[in-house]
């Protein structure tokens, strides 16, 4: 997991705003808030290494937190049959502070959000190129379609504001924002399998429109999107003359980049995040089990401003 990063702030910060004599809001604080939450469900739409698994802080202990997982995969069917099949789970968890306040006292109101996202793709292997080493160079455009979900809780302080009745109040105590995206991207992918070595380099595009809708709170209706540009490259080798499981360790070694674009750029204070791991790989294909090869992983990630670790596991079939 990669830990907080306490030279990253999350900007997203709310503030309700007073009048005199009473409480009273800034009726378009909370649908800032959830435009940008529905903004950050893109970084979860997309297979993406350096976004992964990412927690955010700034260091504070007044600071809004946001943390972001993800996990998926995909992969062609067969050289026979050159369709491409991906798929990504997404969650992430943003903990905004409202601050109520009737300009003698302010109460801090924390709320909880919660969104989680499911990405599906599907896509066609065109050939273009074979090396003497086998090596086979293909492009491969996708069609994505992603479904999300985002709902807010009050943890506490719904006394505070049960008699409110304005929708944003309504929103912040048990509302929801639904989502769906569509969109696509394009692949440029470099397989080598051999005995003495294998490499992997991915160059990728994507661009999806997400959108809210059926019952979604009417105060935080609206869209975002996201656009980003990743590469991704992986060399596995054998550990000289290591073996378990009846066949050589390897150690892998793998390099991430991804630039983002459009409304994501500076979202979370940065505007590329990279990647840089190292592990080894063992395989299991001599026996009768459906996991051919296991991966471990440890990774450093490091943007504008930004850094942290990470631990990641990978299993082929």
């Amino acid at each position: 997991m990669i830990v907080p990063f306490p030279r990253t702030s999350v900007l997203f910060v709310g503030l309700l705003l007073v009048s005199p004599a009473s409480f009273a809001i800034d009726t378009n604080r909370p649908k800032k808030h959830a435009d940008a939450v529905l903004a950050l469900m893109s970084y979860t739409v997309w297979p993406d290494v350096t976004a992964s698994d990412l927690n955010i802080d700034n260091g504070s202990s007044e600071s809004q937190e946001l943390s972001i997982t993800q996990f998926g995969g995909g992969a062609t069917i067969s050289q026979e049959v050159p369709i491409y099949l991906e798929g990504t789970m997404g969650y992430s968890r943003y903990d905004p502070q409202f601050v109520l306040s009737d300009g003698t006292q302010s109460r801090k109101i924390p709320a909880k959000w919660n969104s989680l996202t499911a990405t599906g793709g599907i896509g066609w292997d065109f050939h273009l190129y074979t090396d003497r080493w086998g090596g086979k160079l293909v492009l491969r455009p996708i069609a994505n379609f992603m479904l999300g979900t985002m709902a807010s809780d009050l943890r506490i302080g719904s006394n505070v504001i049960k008699r409110r009745t304005n929708k944003e109040f309504d929103f912040l105590n048990g509302g929801q924002l639904n989502a769906y995206g569509l969109g696509g991207s394009l692949m440029i992918d470099y397989e080598l399998f051999s005995k003495p070595q294998d490499i992997d380099i991915e160059l990728r595009y994507s661009d999806m429109t997400l959108n809210s809708f059926g019952n979604t709170s009417e105060a935080v209706s609206g869209e975002a999107n996201t656009q980003n540009l990743g590469v991704y490259l992986r060399r596995r080798a054998p550990i000289s003359d290591w073996t378990l499981l009846n066949k050589p360790v390897r150690y892998v070694m793998e390099g991430a980049h991804t630039e983002y674009l459009g409304e994501q750029r500076g979202q979370l204070g940065f505007n590329s995040l990279s990647s840089m791991g190292l592990g080894f790989e063992l395989d299991s294909s001599d026996y009768d089990v459906f996991i051919s090869r296991t991966r471990l992983v440890a990774r450093y990630m490091f943007g504008h401003n930004t850094n942290g670790y990470g631990v990641g596991l990978a299993m082929s079939f």
